[in-house]
């Protein structure tokens, strides 16, 4: 197996990564800690599982490149602070009023202007990076990743297996309890692999306001799984 060969994986992977980078890093020395993760994938890799290259490989890209912009401390704790607060005051409203709100009536509540909340909804699409993995589980840390709750795929621990398969039932029965738009945006994105530009041509928005949405999106998602009771 030759690294080579799997460098356009790594290309994608960051490309499709919307990462908000500090002044000294650039695509290249994401795509540089990428290749670190496809080495380490490359190493613990076992055909025998069944399981495709690229599918055991692309998680442990994702994870090498995230924790390479992590190290580089460059989101401020309040942006963290801020996510939270619109995080929960969305999902108390929600469940307030029993439908979707507006991103006005998110404003009142929290006593902002209508553009802080746009604001705070692009930094939200930005913290996402490549994945709902990342956002759903984010704190005020923004340490924890999907990933990190389940079973590594090195191990054979049945109670951690029971739980990854629990885990992943609640996600899919939260993404079905989303409304149509939501769901919609994330097929596209997420399944289809559309990018933002894309998606705002489908749903004839701008790209700005796809990015908003999305956040939007991830947000419902997040508070549906704490319905299940998953547990971060």
């Amino acid at each position: 197996m030759n690294p080579e060969d799997y460098l356009s994986l790594v290309k994608y992977i960051v490309g499709r990564m919307q990462v908000k980078l500090p002044p000294f890093m650039d695509q290249e020395d994401l795509i540089s800690s990428g290749i670190f993760g496809l080495l380490d994938a490359m190493k613990k890799y076992d055909p025998a599982r069944g399981i495709k290259f690229e599918t055991y490989a692309t998680p442990r890209i994702r994870g090498a490149v995230l924790d390479a912009v992590r190290k580089a401390n460059w989101a401020p704790r309040s942006t963290y602070e801020q996510l939270k607060k619109y995080n929960c005051t969305l999902q108390r409203l929600e469940q307030r009023y029993g439908r979707e709100v507006s991103d006005q009536e998110v404003a009142d509540e929290m006593a902002v202007s209508l553009e802080e909340i746009n604001r705070i909804l692009m930094d939200a699409n930005a913290l996402s990076i490549e994945s709902l993995d990342n956002f759903l589980l984010a704190s005020e840390e923004g340490q924890l990743t999907l990933g990190d709750t389940v079973e590594d795929v090195d191990s054979a621990d049945p109670e951690k297996e029971y739980e990854e398969t629990e885990l992943k039932e609640a996600l899919a029965s939260a993404i079905k309890r989303l409304n149509e738009k939501d769901r919609l945006l994330l097929n596209l994105y997420y399944y289809e692999g559309l990018t933002l530009k894309e998606i705002g041509q489908v749903l004839e928005v701008s790209e700005s306001r796809v990015s908003q949405l999305h956040a939007r999106a991830l947000t419902r998602l997040r508070g549906e799984l704490k319905e299940y009771e998953v547990k971060f």
